[in-house]
């Protein structure tokens, strides 16, 4: 009797916990199927366990808005005569936007040994410099940056040509004619005004001559290899009077990557005046090594 009374409440409860077991997981059911239709609806809990959750971080490739470089090439020889020559620089570059601002800064130093006149010592001093400042800001006029308008100024002092400082201001039109992963070129043209200063003659005082010009240029960059670039620069600065002097420029650099931040630079520049003094030749050249850091 006592063991049927055993086996009796065993399976009432066994049945008692089964039914509860099948209510509970229909009830859990049902609120799932209820969350599916109502998912907006969270409970104070869901939101507390949400809350508890760390958000996942993703980087941000952000562009620098600004960037630069500097260059630093030296030259010294020792001998019968001392010399050195030192080539400086600076480039600096804006972009927002639109907008896209250049600033480049050169400046190079020769010097020499000197004989004083009246003790005969050597002396050694900087006997010419040349330093050049050229700024140039565009705004495109849509959004693939095809078509720009351009504005830039230009200022030179040159003890090593005939004039003792020149300046240009010109403003245009301008457009990225080419683009691809490996080549990019752009050209723009416009109207702008020059100045000369000439240096002072046996038979002429210092005098200063202005006119207005028509100035072109064109940018070609193509990369070589991984860490090989070609740049080749040309611009034009013709005077709309006859008889006025005008300039051109040619300028092919190739930069070779030696770390992440620094690069070797070399450079061969072409310089054309028209007008110059009869002691003066029209085309000066320059090369130069330099070793180029970028931040």
């Amino acid at each position: 009797m006592f063991r049927y009374l055993i086996l009796t409440s065993l399976f009432l409860l066994s049945v008692t916990a089964y039914a509860q077991g099948s209510y509970s997981q229909k009830e859990n059911n049902q609120v799932s199927i209820s969350e599916k239709n109502n998912p907006s609806k969270a409970t104070a809990a869901d939101i507390l366990a949400s809350l508890d959750k760390t958000p996942q971080s993703y980087a941000v490739n952000t562009k620098k808005m600004l960037t630069g470089s500097a260059e630093l090439g030296f030259l010294y020889k020792t001998g019968n005569t001392h010399s050195a020559d030192i080539k400086t620089g600076i480039d600096l570059r804006f972009e927002q936007d639109r907008w896209s601002s250049l600033l480049n800064i050169d400046l190079l130093i020769k010097k020499t040994d000197i004989t004083d006149k009246n003790t005969g010592d050597l002396h050694f001093k900087t006997t010419d410099q040349k330093w050049t400042i050229a700024s140039q800001t565009n705004y495109s006029l849509d959004s693939s940056q095809k078509n720009y308008i351009y504005g830039t100024a230009w200022y030179e002092e040159n003890e090593f040509s005939s004039f003792i400082k020149q300046n240009s201001v010109s403003s245009g039109w301008g457009r990225h004619w080419y683009k691809t992963n490996k080549a990019s070129l752009w050209g723009d043209i416009g109207p702008g005004f020059k100045s000369d200063k000439f240096r002072a003659t046996d038979d002429e005082p210092t005098k200063t001559i202005t006119s207005w010009i028509i100035q072109a240029q064109a940018l070609y960059i193509r990369k070589l290899g991984d860490n090989v670039e070609l740049k080749q620069y040309l611009s034009a600065k013709k005077a709309i009077k006859v008889g006025v002097n005008s300039i051109y420029k040619a300028e092919t650099s190739l930069t070779t990557k030696l770390i992440s931040t620094l690069q070797l630079k070399f450079t061969f520049t072409v310089n054309y005046n028209t007008d110059i003094e009869d002691d003066k030749k029209n085309v000066d050249t320059q090369t130069a090594v330099t070793l180029v850091y970028s931040f």
